[in-house]
């Protein structure tokens, strides 16, 4: 996990790219590194609407580019600004689908200045995969992505 940071520390310090392309290249690198991340991506608040704007992501196409505040996963974590891990999102009565392959679902905020201002959305196709270590690095990693935005 510590090479993983050191990688993606290298993209959020680089001085030749575009915010939008470093969060692009994480959602890559993460997706490469990590089997089980399936979909990964970015969702950030539309201005002072109560609703998210999908960002930069790496994985299958989805319906869901804009989701209100409260819906689904993403929209929990909107109002509740806490991490939400879903080890099994069939037994979760406000999951939005955006896979049938999807069987499980981390959802951690972005925070600038003390707000919620957005999240990094994580997928996988396998039930409960995801570890307490894979939930510390991507808190670092949204602590560390707030610093350019």
């Amino acid at each position: 996990m510590n090479e993983l940071k050191k990688r993606l520390s290298v993209i959020l310090e680089s001085p030749k790219h575009k915010t939008e392309e470093k969060l692009q290249k994480i959602c890559f690198l993460l997706d490469q590194e990590i089997p089980y991340f399936n979909w990964t991506g970015f969702y950030f608040r539309n201005g002072d609407r109560e609703e998210l704007v999908l960002g930069p992501y790496v994985g299958a196409e989805t319906e869901h580019t804009v989701i209100p505040f409260g819906k689904g996963i993403c929209g929990q974590v909107a109002i509740s600004s806490e991490t939400f891990v879903v080890p099994d999102v069939s037994k979760e009565s406000n999951y939005l689908s955006c896979s049938v392959s999807t069987k499980s679902e981390m959802v951690v905020p972005v925070f600038k200045d003390g707000e919620n201002i957005g999240q990094i959305d994580i997928d996988s196709h396998q039930i409960d995969p995801f570890t307490d270590d894979d939930r510390k690095m991507l808190e670092w990693l949204c602590a560390e992505v707030s610093k350019i935005l």
